[in-house]
């Protein structure tokens, strides 16, 4: 392999590198992402619970009257 050659090979290597460390940003943002949306969800699924919970207690105390 010519100096040529291995310069080509490096600078594809670069790109490669450069792609590769980019994607692996994106992937970090993302799961961040979906980190945010669980935890929304849970806060959500937490407060229909309570409110569920909270008609079945209403509904009981209607029974019993």
């Amino acid at each position: 392999m010519n100096n040529s050659e291995l310069e080509d090979k490096i600078d594809q290597l670069v790109i490669l590198c450069d792609t590769l460390s980019q994607k692996h940003q994106d992937l970090i943002t993302e799961k961040h992402n979906w980190q945010l949306e669980c935890k929304a969800l849970k806060q959500k699924n937490l407060l229909a619970k309570t409110k569920v919970e909270a008609m079945i207690t209403r509904l009981k105390a209607l029974e019993q009257d």
